[in-house]
């Protein structure tokens, strides 16, 4: 009996040396180390686990970015004047809408547009850059259309702003190039249009899937109760 107790206590005194010389940060044994140490690829690195050895690839063909939508007028005098003809906005003219367009007018269109329209921003007088036409330009007669597309696109010396603006903020800078026009043509001023509260198709479509989910789960439950109510009678 008191070998065995004699032999417990050694074990004991062996187990708390080794496990005093033991680090907790780095385990003395790894099982399955590739969870532990994950290989991390360089985005343009050349590997030879991946296809050709570039670790980048090329999207998938016919697929596009997330929250991006394609943009069905092509970058020509043809596809401006079907824009300017056709293209309407699709944001409802509001005071929130026309205030956000003006914010998003004076980061990037004022310095050569003006802040009134008139093609007289700072660049402008400083003779940087020249001819910018002013909105009420008779000759140019833009639209909604035409607006849009040439912030897409650019045209002449502007360039494009499809990549610092999303299509959102776009129609909201629209919105404000027209309001401008309309007060240098001295137009009455532009009613605001009502919107109603949003639907939940138009505020989130993942939340449409799932209320239609849900119905129709509901209804199928409710087919249910119908067919166990009949067998009970």
């Amino acid at each position: 009996m008191k070998n065995l107790f004699y032999k417990a206590i050694v074990l004991f005194l062996v187990g708390g040396v080794v496990m005093s010389c033991a680090d907790s940060d780095k385990p003395n044994y790894q099982y399955m180390p590739d969870m532990y140490k994950p290989v991390g690829y360089e985005t343009y690195g050349e590997y030879d686990i991946f296809e050709n050895g570039q670790e980048a690839k090329l999207p998938v063909e016919g697929t596009i970015p997330r929250g991006w939508m394609p943009y069905d007028y092509e970058d020509s005098p043809e596809g401006l004047a079907n824009a300017k003809a056709n293209l309407n906005n699709p944001l409802p003219y509001t005071e929130d809408n026309l205030n956000e367009g003006k914010a998003l007018y004076t980061i990037y269109c004022a310095v050569c547009h003006g802040d009134n329209g008139d093609g007289k921003g700072i660049l402008t007088e400083r003779e940087k850059i020249l001819g910018v036409p002013s909105y009420d330009d008779v000759g140019r007669a833009i639209t909604e259309g035409s607006v849009y597309h040439v912030i897409y696109y650019g045209l002449n010396s502007m360039g494009s702003y499809a990549v610092q603006t999303s299509e959102e903020e776009r129609w909201k800078i629209t919105h404000y190039v027209m309001n401008l026009k309309n007060e240098l043509e001295g137009g009455e001023e532009i009613p605001f249009e009502e919107v109603k509260e949003a639907s939940v198709a138009e505020a989130n479509p993942v939340e449409v899937d799932r209320a239609q989910q849900n119905a129709q789960e509901a209804q199928g439950e409710g087919a249910a109760l119908t067919v166990e109510e009949e067998n009970n009678n």
